[in-house]
């Protein structure tokens, strides 16, 4: 018994247009336009050949399916990322800016965390910073499986501590919460726990953004420390 046969836009030559219509690329940009505003649930081949004045089976030339669109669309937001070039400033300071870049990235387009890991990211954009993340664990000293485990170890982090981060902004947009009331029913479930309090109940309420933002930082450097430590051993 055989599998369902996997298909991928990346997979086939692009289809050349063959009149003065929509590039691949004008599509392509504009549906990363709509998924950004409207998230994955607002994108559809009407809605998107409507915003193009295209009509939705004019995109079909370019596209077999959603999925296909999708896949173009997320390659793009990997575009987006940066890795240093390790020989320039070293393993670690490439490591934390790919880090740093991806999920700033991520947050930018948060309809791009419900892909990740249900898409394959096969596109040029998405292979590119794949290999030179490869590389770079490479110059910095790590062979064979290790390379893969260390790459592995790195995104895993970011998306890990990035996507609930996609996940609570979208829940407070769209529900509504006040910060402060809040604070308040968190503060009334922790009156049984006084070190939960001491930090709920400060007088000056940090910057949520940049607590978070301090939080990435700490396990980022804290998670290279590991990797240089196995190096090191």
């Amino acid at each position: 018994m055989t599998g369902k046969q996997f298909t991928s836009v990346w997979i086939r030559e692009p289809r050349k247009a063959t009149g003065p219509g929509r590039s691949r690329q004008e599509i392509v940009r504009a549906a990363v336009e709509m998924l950004d505003e409207q998230g994955l649930g607002g994108l559809s081949m009407r809605k998107l050949g409507a915003k193009l004045s295209a009509g939705a089976t004019s995109l079909y030339w370019y596209v077999a399916n959603k999925d296909e669109l999708l896949e173009l669309a997320y390659d793009e937001v990997w575009a987006e990322m940066t890795v240093p070039d390790p020989g320039r400033v070293g393993w670690r300071d490439s490591a934390s800016a790919l880090a740093h870049s991806m999920r700033q990235v991520i947050l930018r387009h948060p309809w791009s965390a419900d892909l990740i890991g249900s898409m394959p990211a096969l596109g040029p954009h998405a292979m590119g910073v794949a290999d030179r993340t490869r590389k770079m664990f490479k110059a910095a000293g790590f062979t064979g499986l290790d390379i893969d485990f260390a790459n592995a170890t790195l995104t895993a982090y970011v998306f890990g501590m990035t996507i609930p981060e996609i996940a609570w902004n979208t829940a407070m947009g769209e529900r509504g919460y006040d910060a402060d009331e809040m604070r308040a029913a968190v503060a009334r479930a922790a009156a049984g726990h006084p070190d939960l309090l001491e930090r709920i109940n400060m007088d000056t309420h940090d910057d949520p953004q940049a607590m978070r933002e301090m939080c990435f930082d700490f396990g980022l450097v804290s998670m290279l420390d590991g990797l240089e430590r196995r190096l090191a051993t």
